[in-house]
């Protein structure tokens, strides 16, 4: 790993490829670059669909920490998100998320977006926070 002032930056995918999706031209910010807020609910989606593959149940999301965007991503790229669990406590799961720009026609061009921690809670049907039971992790 490479270290700046404030991040470890990745040199390779970290956990499981969870969502493999391109981008488009509707998902674009003014300066024509994918918008930020459109890779982070992707990432959101990749998150939650890793917490529920473990917990089985309900979920929220609860917290974002420490994202940082290292590169911009471009229409057409294709988006990939890895999940690696970090943690899990009684009613939360806690996951490093990292997102790889691929371009579509040279796959061996690749360059890490951006990384952070999702922390999702287990909720029961009136959103209340409910024991994750380990048992069905193992």
């Amino acid at each position: 790993m490479k270290k700046s002032k404030d991040h470890i930056k990745l040199l390779e995918p970290k956990g499981k490829l969870t969502i493999r999706t391109t981008t488009m031209p509707a998902d674009t910010n003014y300066r024509g670059d994918i918008f930020g807020g459109w890779i982070m609910s992707q990432m959101d989606l990749a998150g939650g669909i890793a917490a529920v593959e473990i917990t089985k149940s309900r979920l929220t999301t609860v917290a974002v920490n420490s994202m940082r965007f290292w590169n911009p991503v471009h229409v057409g790229d294709i988006v990939c998100i890895y999940a690696e669990l970090t943690r899990i406590g009684n009613t939360s799961i806690s996951f490093l998320l990292n997102v790889w720009a691929v371009d579509r026609f040279d796959e061996e061009k690749r360059h890490l977006v951006t990384e952070a921690e999702f922390i999702y809670v287990s909720i029961d049907e009136n959103s209340k926070p409910i024991h994750i039971r380990k048992k069905q992790i193992l």
